[in-house]
């Protein structure tokens, strides 16, 4: 027990460590080979913030523990949500500008849906994960050509802010890229191997180590990312940092886990308790940001509040669950 805890944990600081590390050197290795800004902002929140989750459910898929690799997706979405923008918006309160991340509030919400009406079986097929890869694709192309034609954004604005810090030698860029990849492999094989064995030893299910413990893990990028964001006034990155992380962990981390291990057994309970919880959050999130006059559009210390209340009888319901087992 003892080493599948030093395991997951030493996985875990790992883990969010080379994320950052990876998301550094890809960030100035693309700024050194011209690429647009408005991609490198969109990888940024998207695929950077989510790399821990990618890295950690395709291990899972590979070690044939697609619970858990589903877990940690919808875990991280409703960890992103319900414990990431409570305690931000407890911080300060968090306004919405942004027009390009109210539309993705929105897809958010439909891609939920989208993955509820998959996991309604309780299992994910090749073809299912093709679909949400494309999806995927699609998303990241249909963000650029919006995004090129609203340059004065205030989302796009402050990603190029932020991006303009990032800068380092093209050789430390490469270095950096590299040695971050090397250990976000590494790192999420030694974390799914502490988790498995932990599950293994209390008896309790891959999901539920999914959805805690793994969840809360690959979601600390976000929660620096937000807090940071929110403390310099970013409103619109603070929100567009977890919309983005939660699009690219259903399209991209299901989507992956699925292609790689088709079909898996998954528990009933994934669609019932886990989806609908995950999509009750990105509802919450949509009235917030759409529901009421325009000046109420903002997520205040009571929002907040109610968000991390929820996210915490949540988390005391799956743990009351693991002890009664």
């Amino acid at each position: 027990m003892l080493l599948f805890s030093l395991g997951l944990i030493l996985g875990l600081v790992l883990l969010v460590w080379s994320a950052d590390k990876f998301v550094d050197g890809a960030t100035s290795l693309a700024m050194h080979l011209g690429m647009p800004t408005l991609l490198i902002g969109i990888l940024i929140v998207g695929f950077g913030t989510s790399a821990p989750e990618i890295a950690v459910s395709s291990i899972a898929a590979l070690n044939d523990t697609p619970a858990l690799a589903m877990g940690n997706a919808l875990g991280s979405n409703t960890a992103n949500i319900g414990l990431i923008l409570g305690i931000s918006a407890l911080i300060a309160p968090i306004s919405l500008h942004s027009n390009v991340m109210k539309k993705n509030i929105l897809l958010s919400l439909f891609i939920s849906l989208l993955a509820g009406y998959m996991l309604f079986n309780a299992s994910l097929s090749f073809s299912e994960g093709v679909v949400l890869l494309v999806a995927l694709f699609s998303f990241i192309g249909w963000t650029i050509r919006g995004g090129l034609k609203t340059r004065k954004d205030s989302l796009i604005n402050e990603m190029e802010d932020e991006i303009s810090h990032k800068t380092m030698s093209l050789t430390m860029s490469i270095l950096l890229l590299v040695l971050g990849l090397f250990l976000l492999v590494g790192s999420s094989q030694l974390l799914v191997w502490g988790a498995v064995g932990i599950a293994t030893i209390l008896g309790v299910s891959d999901l539920i180590i999914g959805l805690t413990i793994v969840a809360l893990g690959t979601s600390l990028p976000e929660l620096a990312t937000s807090i940071a964001a929110v403390k310099k006034g970013e409103s619109d990155i603070a929100i567009g940092n977890v919309v983005g992380s939660n699009i690219f962990n259903i399209l991209a981390v299901m989507g992956v886990a699925s292609v790689i291990a088709p079909n898996g057994a998954l528990e009933p309970e994934i669609f019932y308790r886990d989806w609908s919880v995950m999509f009750a959050m990105t509802l919450a999130l949509f009235l917030m940001a759409y529901g009421g006059k325009r000046e109420n559009n903002r997520i205040g210390i009571e929002k907040g509040a109610i968000l991390l209340l929820g996210y915490g009888a949540y988390t005391i319901y799956l743990a009351m669950g693991a002890i009664a087992l």
